[in-house]
């Protein structure tokens, strides 16, 4: 068992410089963001002091992010990955302050571990560069559906809705649905919204095994504890973006994983 200590809470707290004290913040979503109304500003156009004008400089294009991949032999909902190899995926819930999933994001860069993060749709109207802030870390993204409803209760048509409305934005910022869907507010899919998955290009839904309950805001040794004492090989874990015990957590939680040899890799890593 592994104790974050009031000093070890301190630092990881300072490394999320302007997190909000306590890290409250609720289970449902924010309203998407309006789009913005701002015409296009044209390409850059370089002079020459001899040939005028030249050909405007086309931006570089963004590689695109992965896509969601087959794993033949393994089931519909996938809440762990093989035993027999020391790694695990740590994945998290995508919404709340930008600043605390900076700082989840650098500190799990620091320590060499690559994560899964699962977005709300609202959250990457609100905050789009963070989408390409996730991949350029190496970590990896997928959808948590649109508005984080309870998704296994809804309509067929009100549940697409909220599986596509994710997927849309999610190919938008970075050229592909998704590399998981998992479902909101619970952690598994039902038939139909796994069905419907599907359907929207995720041949996989990600559950999860160990459940670090972040959410609930129970300091951060208890958030380490709840992982460090269930987790083992091939175990995928769920944490949280916008809460500060998940970071105050991390540094401590991730020290453990190495000390008992277990690599955070992302979900298809762990998966393949």
């Amino acid at each position: 068992m592994v104790w974050v200590t009031p000093s070890d809470r301190r630092s990881a707290l300072r490394a999320g410089a302007g997190l909000v004290a306590g890290g409250a913040f609720a289970p449902g979503c924010s309203p998407a963001a309006s789009s913005s109304g701002a015409a296009a500003q044209p390409a850059a156009v370089s002079r020459s002091p001899v040939s005028g004008p030249s050909v405007p400089r086309s931006p570089a294009r963004t590689p695109a992010a992965p896509a969601p991949r087959a794993f033949p032999g393994q089931p519909a909902q996938i809440a762990h990955g093989p035993r027999g190899r020391p790694r695990v995926a740590l994945t998290f819930h995508g919404q709340g302050d930008p600043a605390i999933a900076r700082a989840v994001l650098g500190e799990a860069e620091r320590h060499g571990s690559r994560v899964t993060v699962l977005a709300v749709g609202t959250w990457l109207d609100e905050h789009p560069e963070l989408a390409r802030r996730i991949l350029d870390g190496g970590h990896e993204l997928g959808n948590h559906t649109q508005r984080h409803l309870d998704v296994n209760a809804m309509s067929e048509a009100d549940a697409t809705a909220e599986i596509a409305g994710c997927a849309q934005r999610l190919r938008r910022l970075t050229g592909s649905v998704g590399a998981w869907f998992r479902p909101s507010r619970a952690a598994r899919a039902s038939p139909l919204v796994t069905a419907l998955a599907r359907r929207a290009g995720y041949p996989h839904v990600l559950s999860y095994e160990v459940d670090s309950l972040d959410f609930t805001s129970p300091g951060a040794s208890a958030v380490a504890r709840n992982v460090l004492d269930g987790i083992r090989n091939g175990s995928v874990v769920s944490l949280h973006f916008g809460y500060a015990d998940t970071v105050a957590a991390l540094p401590a939680l991730l020290d453990e994983l190495d000390r008992r040899g277990l690599r955070a890799v992302t979900a298809t890593e762990l998966i393949g």
